[in-house]
């Protein structure tokens, strides 16, 4: 079961369709999905910063980490291939998780400490020999899950204040894992599968907050997305991928599920196979896209990948590839680019994740610039964002 991406684009044209999404979201009875437009920030500088980074007026960035170098006189080593990152506030400040999307064994997790001013206080392992960590999801209680993006890939639940642990949960499936994100109104787990056969997934913990067992659940979808699609969802074993299980064809594709984050009722998350952000309800079960980047010549958003989303409500999503920018979707609607990384062109932003007070953003570069050999660079940017 695919969803008709011609179907759907016919009626964009029509224009004037009704929306009801989340209340963290659209916040009118009647939208449209995001279209270009100009950022609550303004408009990026017309030229890079001494760190190789285009940002709004009143704006600055630091170097916090760099693969294969010390993290600032901590002594640790920082990793390679920095992915997905959350932030967590710890007594006296705050610590950012970033996982190491390597390969075979060599991947896992760091995390750097931060004290109430914003210095680097730590930094140490917090998951080791783990495949293709890419990106993950914080918990309400405290814990980072990791996730593996490849065939065999399962969820890993760290610790961040913690060194060297990590706790892998199988309920939560094997599969391409890119993303995961937990509804703590409802009480459930939603997931993301990397892979042109994907699916979106739902977990219900037999516990909750306890991971160790629960029902796997894959969505099916029914209507167009464009005017409030509904989805219900079909019981999956946690052992193989939905695409290659008996009721396979009951389930909907997503086309390379990549980052997810809920936010006060809802649940966004994007595809890069046909570049869309999407807005799932748990509460009503409406499923509908917010950001296309097909319905606007000029859009500047394309190559979507993880996504973050503020106190104010506005959604930040990473771009891999495009012109390697994160761009903000607010919540009138309106998509534009916030900052860009410049002679990063073989790289991809990963890791967008605000300090708990809000006026830090953190973020990677996960190959970094021709010049620094292929190793990451994770970034820090403040600035008067919008809380």
């Amino acid at each position: 079961m695919t969803l008709n991406r011609r179907n759907f684009l016919q009626l964009s044209a029509v224009g004037g369709t009704a929306l009801a999404l989340g209340p963290s979201f659209w916040r009118q009875a009647y939208a449209a999905p995001a279209k270009p437009g100009t950022s609550p920030y303004g408009a990026m500088s017309g030229s890079a910063d001494a760190n190789g980074v285009r940002l709004p007026a009143g704006f600055s960035s630091r170097i916090i980490a760099r693969s294969g170098a010390k993290v600032a006189n901590t002594g640790y080593t920082w990793h390679g291939a920095p992915d997905g990152g959350a932030c967590f506030p710890v007594s006296g400040g705050w610590i950012y998780t970033s996982n190491s999307e390597k390969t075979l064994g060599t991947g896992g997790v760091s995390a750097i400490r931060f004290d109430g001013g914003g210095s680097i206080t730590g930094a140490y392992r917090i998951l080791s020999n783990t495949t293709s960590n890419c990106a993950g999801g914080r918990t309400p209680w405290g814990t980072w899950l990791s996730c593996e993006e490849y065939s065999g890939g399962r969820v890993w639940e760290c610790d961040p204040t913690k060194a060297s642990q990590g706790v892998v949960r199988p309920a939560l499936g094997t599969f391409s894992h890119e993303a995961v994100a937990v509804d703590s109104d409802d009480y459930r787990l939603y997931l993301t599968e990397d892979s042109t056969s994907g699916r979106f997934y739902r977990f219900t913990p037999s516990a909750y907050p306890s991971l160790d067992a629960g029902t796997l659940e894959a969505a099916r979808v029914s209507g167009d997305p464009l005017t409030g699609a509904t989805v219900t969802w079909e019981p999956v074993s946690s052992s193989k991928p939905a695409s290659q299980q008996s009721n396979a064809s009951r389930t909907t594709v997503f086309n390379g599920g990549e980052g997810c984050w809920y936010d006060r009722g809802t649940v966004y998350f994007t595809t890069k196979g046909d570049n869309r952000v999407w807005a799932y309800t748990p509460a009503s079960s409406r499923l509908e896209i917010i950001y296309d980047d097909n319905l606007y010549p000029n859009s500047p958003l394309t190559g979507v990948d993880n996504v973050t989303v503020s106190s104010s409500g506005d959604i930040f999503v990473a771009e891999d590839g495009g012109d390697l920018q994160i761009c903000i979707i607010t919540p009138d609607r309106i998509v534009a680019p916030l900052l860009q990384l410049v002679g990063h062109n073989s790289s991809e932003i990963t890791g967008p994740a605000f300090s708990p007070d809000g006026k830090r953003l953190y973020f990677s570069s996960q190959r970094g610039t021709s010049g620094t050999n292929g190793g990451g660079i994770t970034f820090e940017v403040t600035g008067p964002f919008r809380t």
